[in-house]
């Protein structure tokens, strides 16, 4: 399970505001990579917490940081556009 890393914060801040097209241009293997590893890890456990029912703890987590639930379906969505599989 990955560290909530001031790294992977900002990575879903990003997510939860940016526009995949834009995002998936700049994109090189080494960020792709750690979506796939690491960000795509946390935000499957908030999916599985939010739709399911399952705690995992993620949601408080995140919202010690400000990433609420809006937040989190946003990132949740850009992920997906940007090929990381979040179900």
């Amino acid at each position: 399970m990955p560290d909530l890393s001031l790294e992977n914060i900002e990575f879903i801040k990003i997510l939860a505001v940016s526009d995949a097209t834009i995002l998936q241009a700049g994109m090189n293997e080494a960020t792709r990579q750690k979506l796939d590893d690491e960000i795509g890890v946390i935000l499957r456990e908030y999916y599985r917490e939010n739709t399911m029912g399952i705690q995992t703890g993620w949601t408080e987590k995140l919202l010690q940081f400000g990433i609420d639930e809006d937040a989190g379906k946003s990132a949740i969505a850009c992920a997906r556009r940007l090929g990381i599989d979040i179900s």
